[in-house]
């Protein structure tokens, strides 16, 4: 008898575009000879919405139901979607996706899942408290202001301009895919970038900017935990924002990335103790910056990183030999054992 795989996509964050494209490039790598895959969307409003079933794989122009197509009629209650023996694939992006609040209700509905547990989702998911959690382990990290939001602004301002060195990049602490980023090149445009950072979180996070490349490193496992080679974005833009990344597509991968032996040991053990260290499940991208001095810093963990033909994550594990659709396997096997555990400590 097959096993099912859900597929929750959609959500109400700002990244729920990038969550469509995901989960239809998962629909359509997994191995239909052992599972049937069952999607729920979840619309911008948060309404769960029964969408298609697949027994075998669809065709390329199969698409998944998005806010814009939405079948309110197919709409069911959020406990719906249990089934016993069913493996959930959260490929959910950004707030009320991979910040801990939807493994908390599969943890509620005893459901196995993909990906990160509930302290390793709200803890990646908040750049700040990512960076007081690696601080306590020596993760190298990039000199950072915090700014909450009863804060005031005036204050702040100054003590970045007294901590750090323009160009700095605002960002809000609890969104990804680059959604709100702002790239700041001097005092007077600070405040522009702060009000838009607030538009997406009441945590904003400025940050130093330095003269790097971007290099990213995929880490799979849950107790014994893998690191890969890591890969470059090459960019073809100046700032690498949400378009270039899923919607022109105007950028390009150096996998592995060319770097030295030395900083490619370190980059690989540093994404490991990260993981480790938030207590990660699954899978995470932990993307660094290094300069050509060699210096390097870890920029963010992503807990749930992108699944679209476009993404690091999966093309990295493939340069390891672990191509897409086996990558999927070893991920709901992974989810299994994750609830395996969970549910004998409650024993």
């Amino acid at each position: 008898m097959k096993e099912v795989l859900i597929l929750l996509y959609g959500g109400r964050s700002a990244e729920r575009e990038v969550s469509v494209l995901s989960a239809e490039s998962v629909m359509r790598a997994v191995d239909y000879s052992k599972h049937t895959v069952k999607t729920f969307f979840i619309s911008h409003q948060g309404d769960f919405i029964k969408t298609q079933e697949f027994d075998e794989k669809p065709d390329e122009d199969e698409k998944l139901m998005t806010n814009s197509t939405v079948e309110l009629s197919a709409k069911i209650k959020p406990s719906d979607i249990y089934e016993e023996g069913a493996v959930v694939f959260p490929v959910l992006h950004g707030p009320m996706g991979e910040d801990g609040s939807i493994q908390g209700f599969l943890e509620i509905l005893k459901m196995p899942y993909i990906g990160p547990n509930i302290t390793a989702a709200s803890v990646t998911m908040d750049k700040i408290m990512t960076k007081h959690v690696l601080d306590t382990v020596g993760v190298p990290q990039v000199p950072y202001v915090a700014v909450i939001g009863q804060e005031s602004i005036a204050e702040k301002i100054q003590e970045v301009e007294d901590n750090l060195v323009f160009p700095v990049f605002v960002k809000p602490a609890n969104m990804g895919s680059s959604v709100g980023i702002s790239k700041i090149d001097s005092v007077d445009q600070l405040e522009d970038g702060l009000r838009e950072a607030f538009k997406y979180d009441n945590r904003v996070l400025v940050e130093q900017g330095v003269d790097a490349r971007e290099i990213e490193v995929a880490v799979l496992g849950n107790l014994d935990v893998k690191a890969t080679l890591a890969g470059e974005v090459v960019k073809d833009v100046a700032f690498y924002d949400y378009n270039s990344k899923y919607i022109d597509n105007k950028i390009t991968m150096d996998i592995p990335a060319h770097v030295d032996e030395k900083v490619m040991k370190n980059l690989r053990h540093y994404a490991k103790l990260a993981y480790r260290t938030v207590n990660g499940s699954g899978l995470s991208r932990c993307d660094f910056f290094v300069t050509k001095e060699g210096d390097f810093y870890l920029n963010e963990i992503n807990a749930i990183p992108g699944f679209t033909q476009f993404s690091m994550y999966p093309l990295l594990w493939e340069n390891m030999g672990l191509p897409y659709a086996d990558l999927i396997e070893e991920l709901i096997n992974l989810g299994k054992e994750a609830f395996e555990v969970r549910e004998g400590h409650l024993k």
